[in-house]
């Protein structure tokens, strides 16, 4: 086994020495940099088009998916190794997607047979781009107290309702949405839908955030059509109708895990690397950033441990609700850091020199972490009493 991973790693080290481009092996600068596929999207440049190609054709944009679904069929250890590989050369992701990082893996527990040949198909090789429509007004932390609700038609619902926070829901395809379906049973009530964003009735409005930009949009849906088929083994909702909120854990447990990966450290992210005034710094804020690209290592050692154990069916399931108070308060901490280092310069908001004033507005950004995806303060409830056992109060 040793001796198949080491030649797979020779394998992959020389497919991205071929494969990858310069361009795709620096740190990502703006929006424009992070390809998320879709109906409507563009490439910003050849060799961010080359890169994409050259992993979808691989299966490398989803490297551990079967490959009848546009993966890899990578083994969990392989794909390690992959990951790994990417690092190393400081490679970026050749795919950004909420499909990959939520509801793929939703579907790969829960959908049919005939949803993943179509869903996950499309979803690896980058054609369709997906949103999330969970939270509501009054319907975050608590979100089993959602109202959107859908009117069973026979053959379809109409829905009527309103989400909040859904981020990048005025750029995306289709959305992956929890609509009420039972008002009588708040848990066996909710439908996990799939619909189109351009379906009738549906409309976006964005929210801006006190950085000056934003993914975030309020999402509206009056009288939209939902069909419950779209073809032959092709619901338009997974899992069960009235059992979506089964799908919704599932589907946060993945999410948490995405929103955590911010806080991971390897070459690429560490504070020492990124910050050209170390040698004018005060001494005891270069001791801060050390300590922080120490914990943010032990982090990311951490997370690969949850990963191997949940590839080997062995993870507890608030495990990701760790992750994601760790490596959302780790990116705050960050972002912190790099202020202080910035200096006042760092508060400039919109020059040249600063990219925009990109340092402040990422800061600014980071107080959203510890919000989206379950509060900080939530996780710590759960970590208490399903890992600590705590008793309640």
């Amino acid at each position: 086994m040793a001796e198949q991973l080491e030649s797979f790693r020779k394998e992959t080290r020389d497919w991205l020495e071929a494969n990858c481009p310069p361009e795709m092996r620096q740190p990502v600068r703006d929006e424009g940099d992070v390809y998320w596929g879709g109906r409507n999207a563009t490439f910003k440049n050849d060799a961010q088009k080359q890169w994409f190609e050259a992993c979808r054709d691989k299966g490398y944009t989803v490297p551990d998916w079967p490959k009848e679904y546009g993966g890899a069929g990578l083994s969990p250890a392989e794909a390690k190794v992959l990951r790994q590989e990417m690092a190393a050369i400081n490679a970026r992701p050749p795919l950004s997607s909420f499909g990959i990082w939520m509801l793929g893996p939703a579907l790969l527990h829960f959908g049919t047979e005939g949803q993943k040949q179509r869903f996950l198909n499309e979803i690896a090789r980058g054609e369709i781009r997906w949103c999330q429509g969970y939270s509501e007004p009054g319907s975050g932390s608590d979100l089993v107290s959602m109202q959107t609700f859908g009117e069973d038609k026979g053959d379809h619902w109409v829905v009527n309702g309103q989400k909040i926070w859904t981020s990048y829901a005025d750029e995306a395809d289709w959305i992956f949405c929890l609509v009420r379906t039972d008002k009588d049973d708040k848990y066996k009530g909710i439908t996990f839908m799939l619909f189109d964003m351009a379906s009738d009735g549906v409309s976006t409005k964005p929210i801006k955030l006190i950085s000056g930009n934003s993914p975030f949009c309020e999402t509206f849906m009056d009288d939209v059509k939902v069909p419950k088929s779209y073809g032959e083994d092709v619901p338009g909702y997974v899992g069960e109708i009235n059992r979506g909120w089964d799908v919704a854990k599932y589907l946060l447990g993945h999410e948490r895990e995405m929103i955590s990966a911010t806080g991971g450290g390897d070459r690429a992210t560490s504070l020492g690397a990124a910050t050209s005034r170390q040698g004018e710094l005060d001494p005891v804020l270069r001791a801060q950033m050390a300590l922080f690209d120490i914990d943010a290592l032990s982090f990311t050692a951490m997370s690969e441990k949850f990963m191997d154990e949940l590839k080997a069916g062995k993870g507890h399931p608030a495990q990701p609700n760790m992750l994601k108070y760790a490596g959302t308060e780790l990116n705050k901490r960050r972002n912190e850091l790099m202020m202080s280092a910035g200096g006042s310069t760092a508060l400039e908001w919109e020059s040249e020199e600063t990219s925009g004033g990109k340092t402040a507005r990422g800061w600014l950004r980071t107080k959203a972490n510890s919000i989206e995806g379950g509060t900080s303060e939530v996780m710590l409830n759960v970590i208490a009493k399903r890992i600590l056992e705590l008793p309640g109060a």
